[in-house]
């Protein structure tokens, strides 16, 4: 894969990261919740269904190349958040302030920017 293919998949991962952990404000803070936050409040089934952008950002890292221990590093942190997810009340509170997706998507965008350096800006116009 070229920079530019890795830099796409990346942005693809960071999008899904933002819907899931911090896809809308609550009004009046500064509080950002997605849709990992929206769906937690069902109970069981909401942190499972949760897990499904983690195999996304699985395919996304072993298609980048990304080392097996930061994929390791990426399923604990999903891990944790389902966990603790599982707990009534208290995982939801804990989800607003771990946000496991955004946590990988930045260990993605860690092993992209090593590997062919700072994304290049583009020109618009």
């Amino acid at each position: 894969m070229t920079a530019e293919d890795d830099y796409r998949a990346l942005a693809r991962a960071e999008t899904l990261a933002r819907r899931m952990d911090a896809a809308f404000r609550v009004p009046f803070t500064g509080i950002r919740i997605g849709w990992d936050g929206l769906i937690g409040f069902i109970p069981g089934v909401g942190d499972t269904v949760s897990l499904f952008p983690l195999a996304y950002h699985l395919h996304t890292a072993r298609t980048l190349g990304v080392p097996r221990n930061t994929m390791v590093r990426m399923g604990l942190n999903s891990g944790v958040d389902w966990l603790i997810g599982l707990v009534p009340l208290v995982g939801d509170l804990f989800d607003v302030g771990f946000k496991s997706n955004l946590r990988n998507a930045a260990l993605l965008r860690t092993h992209v920017e090593a590997r062919h350096g700072p994304q290049p800006h583009i020109k618009v116009g």
